[in-house]
């Protein structure tokens, strides 16, 4: 790959990279796609499409494919405790998918690798890191770094990534899609507003020898909120927020899975599972099984003052952040990647692009402002529940839904999106 050629560089090969390679390929246009990461997510993380994404992989021809992967819900319930307190119903959003799908990203990743790669002929290049950038004229020079692993220490060997090579890479644009921790956006220097709500969730995915139920259901209590993800199958996730006095050093989240090493700490962790559910959710009684995984995960209420400069444009976390129970963040990353994709598309064909860049920039600032309330958020009525109105600015976070949708769901809670 030294020196090569190509219109655009995709630097991180998660869902909303994968889908911005998508749409570029689907347009003609020539790309690469780069990642850090040895592979796609080893563990199946907390993935839920919205209706506007179950959309665009129509338009790509992959939902009958997704759709196998997952388990349709079309409700979300919400909890104080035991006490059922309200619920949407995504049937009555107004949406084309009268539901939300709920599916493994690990399985979701894979699907999306195989497609990108069979319609580009290129694979991901796994273990590369973006370096730094230059743009000069109507390209953009990027230093990549290829990454190996080699052992180290004697007494206690352990693995550490080294640099094997690095080489330039030449392109007419870059998307930086590589998460919250996006190389591209620290070299783009862009400042970010919001961020100052910070929140830690411990997730944990099992089995169980019932019927999940078949709804999303979300526990909000004075200070956290907790979800219970139906997934395919006989699984669920349990996501519990946790307070300060729970916990003292969260992890970020990774794409290693963690797992239980032996019978002793598995009873533990399924022990632990089980009694915090039922401390703040009694009315959950399923059975917890095999723990599979779990990991602590901080979300931070975020999003860039600018999606992007001249050449080079962010989506998906790599811009923006919010709390997970609503799924905001990866189902706007689809949005922007084929925002993205069109922009250069058409920038592309007339040498340029500049306007339609500043649009986007402008219609997905606006879009984050509203997400993040900073806009205005979401406004009672008089007859609003009293229990709705006390948790609207925490329920902003939590419809699963972007734009017209949005508004619709907050219109069932009697809440007005301004």
């Amino acid at each position: 790959m030294r020196d090569e050629q190509m219109d655009v560089l995709i630097v991180g090969a998660g869902p909303v990279g994968l889908m911005a390679g998508l749409f570029l390929a689907q347009a003609g246009v020539s790309l690469r796609v780069i990642d850090q990461e040895s592979g796609t997510a080893a563990r199946s993380y907390g993935c839920a499409l919205h209706s506007a994404s179950l959309k665009h992989l129509q338009q790509l021809g992959l939902l009958d494919t997704v759709l196998g992967l997952g388990r349709k819900v079309s409700k979300v319930a919400f909890y104080e405790r035991e006490n059922r307190k309200a619920e949407l119903d995504l049937a009555q959003a107004g949406a084309e998918f009268p539901f939300m799908l709920i599916l493994p990203q690990d399985e979701f990743e894979r699907m999306l690798v195989e497609a990108l790669e069979s319609r580009t002929g290129k694979a991901i290049l796994w273990n590369h890191r973006l370096d730094d950038f230059q743009t000069a004229g109507d390209r953009v020079r990027s230093s990549v770094q290829e990454l190996t692993g080699t052992s180290t220490g004697y007494v206690v060997p352990h693995w550490e990534t080294v640099v094997k090579q690095r080489f330039d890479v030449h392109s007419s644009y870059v998307i930086g899609a590589d998460g919250h921790r996006s190389l591209v956006r620290q070299r783009l220097g862009v400042a970010s507003m919001g961020g100052t709500q910070r929140e830690v969730f411990a997730a944990y995915e099992f089995t169980t020898d019932e019927a999940p139920y078949d709804e999303v259901r979300v526990v909000m209590d004075t200070d956290s909120s907790s979800v219970l993800w139906p997934l395919p199958g006989n699984k669920c996730r349990w996501a519990f927020q946790l307070l300060h006095s729970e916990a003292t050093e969260f992890p970020d989240k990774e794409r290693r899975a963690l797992r239980v090493s032996d019978e002793t700490t598995d009873q533990k962790i399924r022990d632990f599972v089980a009694g915090l559910a039922q401390k703040r959710a009694p009315w959950f009684k399923l059975s917890v099984k095999e723990v599979t995984w779990f990991s602590d995960v901080v979300f931070e209420h975020h999003c860039v003052k600018e999606f992007g400069a001249g050449r080079c444009w962010l989506a998906g976390d790599a811009a923006h952040q919010t709390g997970p129970v609503g799924v905001q963040s990866m189902n706007a990353g689809f949005i922007e990647a084929k925002a993205l994709a069109t922009a250069f598309g058409k920038g592309l064909e007339v040498r340029g692009g500049a306007d339609l860049l500043q649009q986007f920039n402008r219609e997905h600032q606006a879009r984050w402002q509203q997400l993040l309330g900073l806009t205005g958020g979401l406004k009672p009525a008089a007859n609003t529940d009293p229990w709705v109105k006390a948790r609207a600015p925490r329920l902003l976070a939590d419809l699963p839904a972007i734009d017209a949708s949005l508004e619709r769901l907050a219109g069932q809670l009697n809440l007005q999106l301004a």
